[in-house]
Parts: structure tokens; C-alpha cells; sequence
């Protein structure tokens, strides 16, 4: 699914079948776990603003949404990706959600403190290593609070459980082929210590959540604290 020229219906037909395996795979949880901690970390804000880079259909958000029900917040959703089988999917699935809006852009051209929390789900694995520092700061630029990173465990476990589950769920040639790639192209812990060294952020944090992810917490630090530090 990196290569967008090929895109069409099958692409299409694609993000919706991803919605299926990230519901069997649970891989909306550490969203939802880094949103919570920003959120306390803020007081608790009656107001939240989600910024999903990658979003694709924004399936993600949704559980992330009843949460904001259950606690009282109100929430608004900005799904971000550059393909219009994206917007699609994300329109029809959000349809009658008027909290939720799509904007096709890509992550760099977005503005800055666009959001209070941004996230990315499943997207981060798709850039080197190399890239990754550029990628979480301007993440953290168009964030208010700060960013959290849902991906993918490197691990045979993983690859083996997305391999079988992918044939079992679909026949479409991206499921098939981009599931287990995604688990060879995800990170272990030595990634996010290299990373916590290489961004213009303290306070970064990971942790390991089920099933085979990771939840990356990189909090923006407010100017209070880097006056305090003596920066």
C-alpha cells in the first residue's frame, strides 16, 4: 500500500478489508492508551482535537470516539491521508459523524498546533529509520499536547499470526502481500531508544501493548518546563 499509483478499486477494497483484520488484531488499543495519557497529562481537557496522519479510513478512531462519549469530551477528529480511496472510505464510514472530517494532505504540509494530540496508526513503518527523527517532529509541530505512535512489533510471531489471518480474511492482493511486510518493516525497543536520542523532544516513552505493538507517547513540552530546565 506504499505505492499509490496502483490504487482503484482494489486499493479501496483493500482499506476496507484492513478494517476487519485491525478489529481481529485489536489495533486500535494503543491509540486509545497514548490519547488517554496526553489527555490526563493535559488536566483533562473538555475539548480534544485527534489529528490521524495515515489515517486511511480513520477506523482507528472510533473506539477512540466512544471513549470521548464515555468520559464527556467533546471530540473532533481530522483524518489526513493523500489518496482519495482514503477520503472515500473514510466518508462513508464517518458518514454520520459529523466530528469526524477528511483532509487530503500529506503530513508536512500540514499546520502548525493544527491539533492538540496527533496520532498515526500503522504509518510510521513505512519510513526508514533514517527518517523517523523528521517524521516525529513535525508531528510534534502541528500538535499541541504532543503525538502518539501506534505500530507494528517486529517479531516471527506476528508476522506468522498476520500471514495466516490475511489469508483467511482476504483475497485482495495489498492485504496479502502488505500485512506481513508491514510486521518485517515494524520496530523493536533499540528503534524508539534511537530514536528518544535523535528528536528535539524529552519525556518521549514507549511501551509494549497487546497484540505484538507499540504505543510511543512523545509529550510536547510546554515552555514552563524548558524554563525550568534552564534551556
Amino acid at each position: 500500500m506504499d505505492d499509490f499509483t496502483q490504487g482503484g478499486d482494489k486499493l479501496q477494497e483493500a482499506l476496507r478489508h484492513l478494517r476487519r483484520l485491525n478489529r481481529i488484531l485489536r489495533a486500535n488499543g494503543p491509540a486509545l492508551y497514548g490519547v488517554k495519557r496526553l489527555w490526563n497529562r493535559s488536566g483533562r481537557p473538555d475539548r480534544l482535537t485527534i489529528l490521524d496522519v495515515g489515517s486511511g479510513s480513520g477506523d482507528i478512531n472510533r473506539r477512540i470516539l466512544k471513549w470521548a462519549d464515555k468520559q464527556g469530551v467533546k471530540m473532533r477528529v481530522i483524518l489526513a491521508d493523500v489518496t482519495e480511496e482514503a477520503r472515500a472510505e473514510a466518508e462513508r464510514l464517518f458518514r454520520n459523524d459529523s466530528r469526524v472530517l477528511f483532509v487530503k494532505q500529506d503530513l508536512f504540509d500540514l499546520v502548525s498546533e493544527q491539533a492538540d494530540i496527533v496520532t498515526a496508526s500503522q504509518f510510521a513503518h513505512h519510513f526508514s529509520k533514517e527518517h523517523m527523527p523528521s517524521i516525529v517532529e513535525q508531528m510534534l509541530k502541528v500538535s499541541r499536547m504532543g503525538v502518539v505512535i501506534n505500530d507494528i512489533h517486529r517479531h516471527w510471531i506476528p508476522w506468522v499470526a498476520v500471514w495466516f489471518v490475511t489469508r483467511c480474511i482476504s483475497g485482495n492482493r495489498y492485504i496479502r502481500h502488505d500485512g506481513p511486510l508491514s510486521v518485517a518493516k515494524g520496530f523493536r525497543g533499540s528503534d524508539f531508544r534511537s530514536l528518544a536520542r535523535r528528536i528535539e523532544s524529552s519525556g518521549m516513552t514507549y511501551s509494549w501493548r497487546p497484540l505484538f505493538r507499540y504505543a510511543v507517547i512523545v509529550p510536547k513540552q510546554r515552555e514552563a518546563e524548558t524554563n525550568e530546565n534552564g534551556i
